[in-house]
């Protein structure tokens, strides 16, 4: 019997990181699901079924990752996929965020995913393959005056991630990004956008599918950055 393949999703909650969670579920993996609360990651590990856990980790805090990472290797084997879905920014100007405000959203969306690549990188590296796929988002290329925290830490995110590509890819580790170009279909941004037509969202499932790709793209043709944004958007 071979043995079940371990997606970890960091970041869950009822957009992406779950729809993310379900696709890699429905391929077989056992899915560690890690989120800061556990009320939606445990209800979401039952109707997963197939081993999936759910694990409480404040991704700001590198030791707390260590510790969770430890704790799911013993528990579900060795972690084949990470999906980094992690991502946190208080919007204002450089006149409006405050220092504690751009420190969170610099050790939520960078160092977070540099402790998360400290904690698998070992292991995968011992097995000669995995892949890290991480969410980022189009400020990480074009930052606005209303972005400073967010833009600035999606901007460091996406060179944390050319960085290791560059140093682990040729060790079998697929790192990838996803830029995120979009307004997610969830309901309160239906409420809030209640004149924009379906083609204006970013469905969830969809962007689970890019992920779920990417994580499975054949070693001679891999990418290193795509972006997703609906078909009807002007850009």
């Amino acid at each position: 019997m071979s043995e079940t393949r371990v997606c970890a999703v960091v970041g869950v909650g009822p957009a992406n990181g779950a729809a993310i969670a379900r696709r890699f579920a429905q391929s077989g993996y056992a899915v560690a699901l890690i989120a800061r609360g556990s009320e939606f990651s445990q209800a979401l590990a039952r109707e997963l079924g197939n081993g999936a856990g759910a694990y409480s980790c404040n991704v700001a805090d590198p030791d707390a990752v260590t510790q969770v990472f430890a704790r799911i290797a013993v528990e579900m084997g060795r972690v084949d996929v990470v999906s980094y879905n992690a991502g946190s920014g208080v919007w204002g100007s450089v006149d409006d965020v405050d220092v504690d405000a751009m420190m969170s959203a610099w050790r939520i969306n960078t160092l977070g995913l540099f402790a998360t690549a400290r904690a698998v990188g070992p292991a995968m590296k011992r097995a000669g393959r995995g892949a890290i796929i991480v969410t980022g988002a189009t400020a990480s290329v074009r930052g606005g005056a209303g972005t400073a925290a967010f833009a600035s830490a999606k901007a460091a995110q996406r060179s944390l991630v050319q960085s290791m590509a560059r140093q682990w890819w040729p060790q079998g580790i697929h790192v990838a990004l996803i830029i995120v170009d979009g307004v997610v279909d969830l309901p309160r941004t239906r409420q809030a956008m209640p004149d924009k037509p379906d083609a204006f969202f970013i469905a969830p499932a969809d962007v689970a599918e890019t992920v779920h790709w990417l994580a499975h793209q054949p070693k001679s043709a891999w990418s290193l950055e795509v972006e997703a944004r609906p078909f009807a958007e002007k850009w």
